[in-house]
């Protein structure tokens, strides 16, 4: 009997839930605004409106995230024995809501505590985890029934936000360790390359490679120091069609919904369109429940003219369901969102920034992980989805050039896509279907003729695999979508920016024989010198430095101890799967989901499988 998996409960950072839908959608009738909503209005009418960095930073400490920990609360200059526990219910940067179990402590409004207690990862932001010690006034009470029982409640205001309290303590030491260990990092890797040119005449090509590599993944690191968003031009808001191309996704597609239709942008301005790939679960009952629930509560948001859904006669695949959705679009922008991603609410304001340039064919959003807390999986992939898209992104989109528009956030020229959706349908590579690596082929296309860029202010979150086979099988997927891709890239990309083709170039060489080089070093050499390979692991350990500690700096978050760990495990599993995607990089299973492709290769497997048993059975030779 096969022994069933234990499912992994994922850990999200869930915010206190709105009364209001859409509460950051700008409203047509003016009865409410967004501003007023969170106590900025003052903050406006003093020109703050011009500065979208200081009204994120109101943002933030504006929004509330459900909690359940312990709080002590302990009068001021009293010892903490004496203290009263309660359980936090909700907290936010600039105050936390508390539940007594009982009718303890006498508080008055107006009264300054000493608060004490810990952040458990994954509820609140990144960065945010840490043990806190800070006053606190009560500036609320009331009584609340929970489980039939009357619940003391009371809510507090601290003295200074969490934001500000962090950044005197952890954030500040982060800033200035982060800071100072990168610069030992680079100027000893620059030093050992520096050595390695002694060493030409006994080894030329490995040395040249060390050099080539060094200096390729130090100049992405300063190119993505120097890179700056295109800053938001509050005049500019063209027309914007957001698609979600959905396929058995409905644990998560509501809130995807949700949060695409929740933009601070306005209302005549973007449309959503959801297509169904003939999900076999119930995603299209969950669909059609989300459209239902926003149009009842938010109707005067022009809901109803805005946001569509479009089920597929037979699974076509993604594209096919993205194809679809820019033949329904009504606008020149059109915003492709994957089904289990979810857009920050100031995430398209940003993002369509760039194609104030009539030459920019697509721009790519920021992507982080959303459950970045469920196991050590989704940690090592936060460090690394962080550094891939703030430090490498950026670094291309320096030279307008950025090669991979991914797909939980991108956004194109609607005439573009039309352009090649013909070439995109039936692409195929060795005579077989491209059924993944979308985003890639599709930049592939825009790349050609136009300019592609990146915007770090348009976050949006996605939920990514949580279990080592998934994500072990997504990883080969995408490896061969880069190495297919990006051998077609090779083809143009001579033509764009001098510097960037040369890197572009090296960025292809360096992985496909990282192989050979490690082999070599881990192996050969130990074997037939007798050396250890010392100055190998040194460097390995320096790399690994450089993403941590660049994680450190911008993230200020904990888990950057996990960027050593992806690297350690990059060079010991992932890098293996790069010979293998060199000879089976035709494939077109996704090998994560039931695509056509999966489906048909499953039953030639299963058909293999139940032959083999018949001839054994019956004697024949397999």
């Amino acid at each position: 009997m096969r022994r069933q998996k234990k499912r992994i409960e994922e850990v999200l950072t869930t915010p206190q839930s709105d009364r209001r839908t859409l509460s950051n959608v700008p409203d047509p009738e003016h009865i409410r605004v967004t501003t007023d909503r969170r106590g900025m209005q003052d903050a406006i009418k003093n020109g703050a409106e011009l500065d979208p960095e200081y009204i994120g930073k109101l943002r933030l400490l504006s929004l509330r995230y459900t909690a359940d920990f312990e709080v002590l609360i302990v009068a001021r200059g009293q010892h903490k024995k004496t203290g009263i526990k309660a359980r936090a219910v909700d907290i936010s940067s600039t105050g936390i809501l508390l539940e007594f179990p009982d009718q303890s402590g006498d508080f008055q409004v107006g009264e300054t505590w000493s608060l004490q207690f810990d952040i458990p990862p994954g509820t609140m932001p990144e960065g945010f985890e840490s043990r806190v010690k800070t006053d606190a006034v009560t500036i609320r009470l009331f009584k609340r029934e929970v489980e039939q029982q009357e619940k003391q409640m009371v809510a507090f205001e601290f003295v200074q936000p969490l934001t500000d309290y962090f950044q005197k303590k952890r954030w500040g030491y982060s800033v200035y360790t982060a800071s100072g260990l990168l610069f030992v990092a680079v100027l000893l890797i620059m030093l050992m390359r520096a050595e390695s040119v002694i060493y030409f005449k006994y080894n030329l090509v490995l040395y040249l490679y060390s050099l080539t590599a060094a200096a390729f993944l130090l100049t992405r690191y300063l190119f993505g120091a120097l890179y700056r968003d295109v800053p938001v031009n509050p005049d500019y808001t063209p027309g914007v069609s957001i698609i979600i191309p959905c396929f058995n996704e409905e644990k998560w597609i509501h809130r995807t919904i949700l949060s695409c239709m929740n933009q601070d942008y306005p209302v005549d301005k973007l449309e959503v369109i959801v297509v169904d790939d003939r999900s076999t679960d119930s995603s299209v009952e969950q669909i059609q429940q989300t459209i239902d629930r926003i149009n009842r509560e938010a109707e005067r948001y022009l809901t109803k003219e805005r946001l569509k859904m479009h089920v597929l006669e037979e699974n076509g695949g993604k594209r096919v369901a993205l194809v679809k959705g820019v033949e329904m679009a009504k606008h020149d922008l059109v915003v492709f969102v994957d089904s289990d991603s979810f857009l920050d609410p100031q995430a398209i304001k940003h993002l369509v920034q760039p194609f104030q340039d009539p030459r920019m064919g697509g721009v790519a959003g920021r992507t982080d992980v959303e459950n970045k807390y469920t196991n050590s999986v989704t940690k090592l992939q936060t460090v690394r989805y962080y550094i891939a898209f703030r430090i490498m992104k950026a670094a291309e989109s320096w030279f307008d050039s950025v090669t991979c528009l991914s797909g939980p956030l991108s956004c194109y020229r609607k005439e573009l896509i039309e352009q090649h959706s013909e070439a995109w349908l039936n692409q195929k590579f060795l005579g077989q279907p491209a059924t993944f690596g979308d985003d890639r082929s599709m930049t592939n296309f825009i790349l050609k003729t136009h300019r592609t860029g990146y915007q770090d202010l348009a976050i949006c979150s996605t939920i990514v695999p949580s279990d080592m086979g998934v994500f072990l099988k997504q990883q080969m997927r995408w490896k061969r979508s880069w190495l297919r891709e990006s051998l077609r890239a090779g083809g143009f990309i001579w033509r764009k920016e001098p510097f960037m083709a040369l890197f572009f170039y090296i960025g292809l060489i360096v992985p496909i024989a990282a192989p050979v080089i490690v082999l070599y070093n881990l192996v050969y050499v130990p074997l037939v010198y007798h050396v250890f390979p010392g100055t190998f692991l040194m460097g390995l350990l320096l790399m690994a430095m450089l993403m941590s500690l660049a994680h450190l700096l911008l993230r200020k978050s904990k888990l950057w101890i996990f960027g050593f760990v992806f690297c350690l495990f990059y060079e010991f599993v992932l890098l293996w799967q790069m010979p293998v995607a060199w000879v089976t990089f035709w494939k077109s299973t996704w090998g994560t989901r039931e695509t056509p492709q999966d489906i048909e290769a499953r039953n030639k497997k299963e058909a293999r499988k139940n032959k083999n048993k018949k001839n054994k059975k019956i004697g024949l030779p397999f």
